[in-house]
């Protein structure tokens, strides 16, 4: 159970250090010993330690000046310190310079094991919390929201100036686009980093509670209120709050709201206490704010407090260039999810997922590529594995798009407007650049140039 962890022993009372030695191996640990300072040091330098059991006094250095050289060569290692000379002074020293914890001599050797137990339970939660850490960062980084799309390409630039800002963002766009994600990614990548992100769902919680969700609440404020309770604001201190669909925010929670952010401070429910708070708001909504505040349903001067940093994040449907790297991003993230063989999609599976409006965004994308998957067993897509409203929205369309009306068409200019449309949008895709504009609508060229100069499109 404790194979491979690693324990120094430091002491030079040869029978002492030879005894706990052997008890310390005796519950699985490696254990290694010195009888002096300097020997300890050279090991230490040599050699990566979970734990140290180091006398305080040793002939030629101190329990202390080894503490001092492992914070500077292995900050990881827990140090205890022993020493037969117990007295509150040198305790507290000990502890103040970094010292793990405290034992003196006879040692009670169950006391001891509790303590390295103790030790080791605090490295293993640190170093799972720097792992999540960087988990995190990894996940919420700006290359891991997909789109290569002129829109995107504002967003990113957007969200690099503003990310290592306090500024308060609001993040608006249509159900499914990925606001979170955003806010996450901004706050992973900004100076709060190392600090929590809460985000509340104001459209999630009962209008009867979100005022102490919020702002937390003091024992007897209201019926079952049986103790204190920070709220969301409190848990956020020093770090990034997140706001999903404030636009649902009741305006008597609007006020005190609006005081927060001007004041810096937080009162919680029944008591008149303030709480001083350094919090970064992003908020989201799906809703059109500025409309809201005109029809009286949202406070104005709130609106402004928000909306310092507005970001826009586009719908699917008008970045239709990054639907197939979204489609491929889900295909490999969800096939290993399943541990299943990488799958892949067929050129008539993937026209019909692009031509699709998709009306839930991002989010319904990935709940399809994901439902497809779960339904075959094969590793390559096709348009029977297509959901049926996705392939007759699309002939609905070609339909659409084909029928003759009654009263005949000016075949000349349909076929012409139709023609624009596609340039325009070969051309953003590619940037303006017409090799490769021509190259998506398999035609030369000299051609697309041709076709350009008659539409009148220079």
């Amino acid at each position: 159970m404790n194979d491979g962890i690693k324990i120094l022993v430091v002491d030079d009372d040869e029978s002492g250090r030879e005894a706990l030695t052997m008890l310390l191996r005796t519950v699985g640990y490696e254990v290694t010993s010195a009888a002096t300072g300097e020997s300890a040091l050279d090991l230490i330098d040599r050699l990566q330690y979970q734990v140290i059991v180091s006398d305080l006094f040793l002939p030629d250095k101190s329990g202390l000046d080894i503490l001092q050289h492992v914070q500077k060569v292995s900050p990881s290692t827990e140090l205890i310190v022993v020493t037969g000379h117990a007295s509150a002074q040198t305790a507290v020293r000990a502890m103040k310079e970094g010292a793990f914890d405290y034992i003196t001599k006879p040692i009670d050797f169950d006391e001891l094991k509790i303590v390295v137990a103790k030790a080791l339970e605090k490295q293993r939660l640190l170093s799972e919390n720097i792992f999540l850490r960087s988990q995190l960062k990894g996940r919420f980084e700006f290359s891991n929201i997909i789109g290569t799309s002129p829109a995107m390409n504002l967003v990113f630039e957007r969200m690099n100036r503003i990310a290592k800002t306090d500024s308060a963002v609001l993040v608006s766009g249509e159900s499914g686009t990925g606001k979170e994600l955003v806010a996450r990614a901004l706050h992973y990548n900004g100076t709060r980093r190392e600090k929590p992100f809460i985000a509340v769902n104001c459209s999630a919680i009962p209008e009867t509670l979100l005022e102490s969700e919020l702002f937390g609440h003091v024992r007897g404020a209201f019926t079952g209120a049986i103790s204190d309770k920070p709220g969301k604001f409190e848990a956020a201190n020093h770090g990034t709050i997140f706001l999903d669909e404030i636009g649902t925010l009741p305006l008597h929670l609007q006020a005190k709201l609006l005081r927060v952010l001007q004041e810096h401070e937080v009162e919680r429910v029944g008591s008149n206490k303030t709480i001083k708070l350094h919090v970064r708001v992003i908020s989201a909504t799906n809703s059109n704010l500025e409309e809201m505040v005109t029809r009286g349903e949202f406070r104005e001067d709130l609106f402004y407090r928000l909306n310092v940093i507005p970001l826009l994040l586009p719908p699917l449907r008008e970045r239709q260039q990054d639907i197939m790297p979204l489609i491929s991003f889900f295909l490999e993230k969800q096939c290993r999810s399943m541990g299943r063989t990488p799958c892949s999609i067929n050129k008539q599976a993937l026209e019909a997922l692009e031509q699709y409006a998709w009306p839930g965004n991002v989010r319904e994308l990935e709940n399809m590529i994901e439902r497809m998957i779960v339904l075959t067993d094969a590793t390559l897509l096709t348009l029977a594995d297509v959901p049926d409203k996705i392939v007759s929205a699309q002939s609905s369309e070609e339909a659409q798009c084909f029928t003759l009306p009654s009263v005949g068409i000016d075949l000349v200019e349909t076929v012409s407007r139709i023609e624009r449309s596609y340039i325009v949008q070969a051309m953003a895709t590619a940037g303006g650049v017409k090799a490769q504009a021509a190259k998506l609508l398999r035609i030369n060229r000299t051609t697309l140039v041709e076709k350009m100069k008659r539409l009148k499109m220079e």
